[in-house]
């Protein structure tokens, strides 16, 4: 892999476009990059010149990917920061009914969003994890962990969310030694193994579908009743290698170098459950990524950024989109959906901003 000069993005050599410069072969993304590159060499100047846009999103999961295609196709001036793309939709090994497909994996449809956004509308972007947000006049100061300060007039944060943990001993000691959350690419660690699940919910159903032809018996630990899509719960019904602890809490893990057991409780039971397995899959859900911004903007009690019906919050100027914020359903196409609305939201904002200024006869800023 090689890595975009400009966005700092990881690309493919075999598939990247390509310019020789100085005897150096450069790899980039896409031909706005490269673009972008040609105009720097123009100006003789060893960084990016921006230092301003009318709108930054944060975040490149289905919601940051879905606004930063509405911003270009608005033709807004605006600028896509983030970490990594495809967010946690990227470890979805089966997406259903997402509109166009019947079928299709995270990985798939990520690829799909980024190609939109990089080829067929393109959007300044770059590699990098935000570490500060500052209010300034008229906008907002954007600290990059390069130490780059970027100014905006408007934000989008569609941040998502992060796993949640157990926080039970032996939870740390076994991380990638036989405890996993969510999905892993290699399921042959656990073939012909007993494995347990922790989660009631769609993502823990789905990875006992996958699982139940390559694990010899599975152990599905739900704290209360399972609250996946029934469809979904019918469905890991039939398979005659699970069993099911609903209304129980896990205590620990034990072993030795690797993972060796669960040990459970069922509610209000005082008796102790050892259950050997190989590995353990958690899927409890997640929490939301809304620290970055947990000063400027109204949280409710769970951590989400609470957002108005057109995702703008309680700072003027601020819009939140996807699993970060408040909004009902943490469901892909819904993130998408939000993000969409999120993006003509911020740009009906740009456009206000600028009638004021026009109205009160001050100079607008292109």
């Amino acid at each position: 892999m090689k890595k975009d000069p400009v966005c700092r993005m990881d690309v493919n050599e075999d598939e990247a476009l390509t310019l020789e410069c100085d005897g150096e072969i450069h790899y980039f993304c896409s031909e706005g990059c490269k673009d972008k590159f040609l105009i720097k060499l123009k100006k003789k100047s060893g960084k990016l010149n921006r230092t301003s846009y009318d709108l930054i999103i944060i975040g490149g999961g289905p919601a940051g990917l879905t606004s930063g295609v509405y911003a270009a196709t608005l033709r807004m001036d605006a600028f896509l920061i983030t970490k990594d793309l495809g967010g946690q939709a990227i470890d979805s090994t089966k997406i259903e009914n997402y509109m166009g497909y019947n079928f299709i994996t995270g990985p798939e449809l990520i690829e799909k969003f980024k190609y939109q956004l990089i080829h067929s509308c393109y959007l300044d972007h770059l590699m990098s994890e935000i570490e500060k947000i500052e209010t300034v006049e008229g906008g907002f100061n954007i600290i990059t962990s390069e130490f780059k300060e970027i100014f905006t007039k408007t934000l989008i944060v569609a941040t998502g969310m992060t796993r949640r943990k157990l926080n039970v001993p032996g939870e740390e000691e076994f991380q990638r030694r036989g405890i996993f959350y969510g999905n892993i690419q290699d399921i042959s660690f656990v073939q012909g193994e007993d494995v347990a699940v922790v989660g009631g919910g769609n993502s823990a159903l789905q990875i006992v579908e996958n699982l139940h032809t390559v694990a010899k018996d599975i152990h599905l630990i739900s704290n209360s009743a399972l609250a996946a899509d029934p469809v979904v719960i019918e469905r890991v019904s039939r398979f005659k290698n699970l069993k099911r602890y609903e209304g129980h809490k896990v205590l620990e893990f034990t072993g030795g170098k690797t993972l060796n057991s669960i040990v459970i409780r069922k509610k209000a039971v005082n008796r102790r459950i050892d259950i050997p397995v190989k590995g353990i899959f958690i899927a409890i859900g997640f929490q939301p990524n809304s620290s970055l911004v947990s000063d400027l903007v109204e949280l409710n009690s769970r951590g989400e950024i609470v957002i108005n019906s057109d995702c703008s919050t309680s700072c003027p100027g601020i819009f939140a989109a996807g699993d970060v914020t408040n909004a009902f359903g943490k469901r892909i196409i819904i993130a998408s959906g939000e993000g969409a609305k999120a993006a003509i939201a911020a740009r009906k904002y740009v456009l206000n901003l600028r009638k004021g200024r026009e109205k009160n006869g001050a100079d607008v800023k292109d």
